[in-house]
């Protein structure tokens, strides 16, 4: 059985000022930590609100060197950002089910210790790409998948949702159910809408070979039936991995993407003035 290591997750490893890197979990020998950024201007005795990125890649790989341009950005508007890693196939030889503990470990980890952090345990949003967005949605829509031993009286669940490509149908013919198979009930937050879902932006290709443009307009509809929000930006003729910052013509798509990120935080209350990006 896992066992995590609540106090040696408590550690700050100081490799550089900015960020600050953080274990948050060890488990079966693997330890497991996060970046956290501290907003310009940063002052001891406030709290902030905090955005929480989980890096892509098909829960086999990746880096959490996906969003750091992101994270910086939105770090200078006044925010703490933090980069999680987790565990993944290629490395730990893991599932996605495990996957989707360590994200929600991740998010206990910064609300127990939120006074640390000067993070503002209520104001919480997540965010991811791809097998990164369907973590971020995970922590605040799956009901299961805990890891054995943590305190589930501190909920995972964040305030909003920024959702790049997101893997979020994991049932028959979506992405991921020839891993997951009959258990993709309890993993795909497609088959997982309830009412209060945090609300929800996505950044959806037209072109995108992984997830079609189908799932995002259904994943929309079943979230604004039960009164929920969900704004889909889709981006005509673009692929999988568009807002990545790097990519060939890249450079335009992650301006917009952050400017449309910025204003759906700005419209919820954690962010104040215009973007600056």
């Amino acid at each position: 059985m896992a066992v995590v290591d609540t106090a040696v997750a408590q550690e700050v490893l100081l490799d550089h000022p900015n960020p600050e890197r953080v274990v948050y979990k060890i488990i079966d020998g693997d330890t497991l930590t996060m970046d956290l950024y501290k907003p310009n201007g940063f002052k001891k005795r406030k709290k902030y609100p905090t955005l929480v990125f989980f890096f892509g890649g098909g829960w086999k790989g990746g880096t959490i060197t996906q969003f750091e341009p992101q994270a910086k950005y939105f770090a200078s508007r006044g925010m703490c950002t933090v980069l999680v890693d987790y565990r993944v196939e290629k490395k730990h030889e893991t599932t996605p089910f495990d996957a989707v503990k360590d994200a929600k470990s991740a998010m206990r980890f910064l609300k127990t210790h939120a006074k640390t952090y000067n993070i503002n345990k209520n104001k919480i949003i997540v965010a991811g790409g791809s097998a990164g967005g369907h973590l971020a949605a995970a922590t605040s829509m799956l009901p299961g998948l805990d890891e054995a031993g943590e305190d589930l009286n501190v909920s995972a669940k964040a305030k909003a949702l920024i959702l790049f490509n997101p893997v979020i149908d994991n049932g028959p013919g979506g992405y991921g159910y020839e891993r997951v198979g009959d258990r993709y009930t309890e993993i795909s937050p497609m088959h997982n809408v309830y009412k209060d879902v945090p609300a929800t932006i996505i950044f959806q290709g037209t072109n995108d070979k992984h997830i079609p443009q189908g799932t995002m307009e259904e994943f929309k509809a079943k979230i604004e039936a039960v009164g929920g929000r969900c704004d889909l930006h889709l981006y005509e003729g673009l692929p999988h991995g568009f807002f990545n910052k790097g990519k060939k013509d890249s450079e335009k798509y992650y301006k917009e993407t952050v400017y449309e990120a910025d204003l759906f935080l700005e419209s919820l209350g954690y962010l104040k003035g215009e973007p600056t990006i």
